[in-house]
Order: C-alpha cells, then sequence, then structure tokens
C-alpha cells in the first residue's frame, strides 16, 4: 500500500516575479553603525586636518552637538 506524497505549493513570488522582504532590524543596524563610525571619525578630541571646507567641519560638528544633547 503506498502512503500519500503531500507537495507544498509554490508561492506566487518564487514562480514569476522577486520578492524581498527584510527585518526591520536587517535596514536599521547598517544605519546606525553608519551613525556611530561618522561620530567616531568627526569626534571632537581627534586631531582636525589642516585644510578643508570649513562648512563640512561646521555641518559635521553641528550634527555631533545635536545627537550628543
Amino acid at each position: 500500500m503506498s502512503d500519500l506524497t503531500h507537495t507544498r505549493s509554490v508561492p506566487p513570488a518564487a514562480r514569476g516575479g522577486v520578492e524581498v522582504r527584510l527585518p526591520w532590524w536587517a535596514v536599521a543596524l547598517p544605519a546606525i553603525a553608519f551613525v556611530v563610525l561618522l561620530l567616531l571619525i568627526a569626534g571632537p578630541g581627534e586631531a582636525h586636518a589642516a585644510t578643508g571646507d570649513p562648512a563640512v567641519a561646521e555641518l559635521l560638528e553641528r550634527i555631533q552637538q545635536t545627537l550628543s544633547d
């Protein structure tokens, strides 16, 4: 006597299109890591470059002040 085998139906996305669903942390963790590294680079106790655009330095300083308050 043979047993019946159960076949699983293939979802529509796997048949024709591509559907990618990421969990919330897969987007949040790289964003947090980027911000942390940016803050480490723009730390106030570090040496500043001798040349550069003062507007960029001021922007980074304001971002750091905003995040540290």
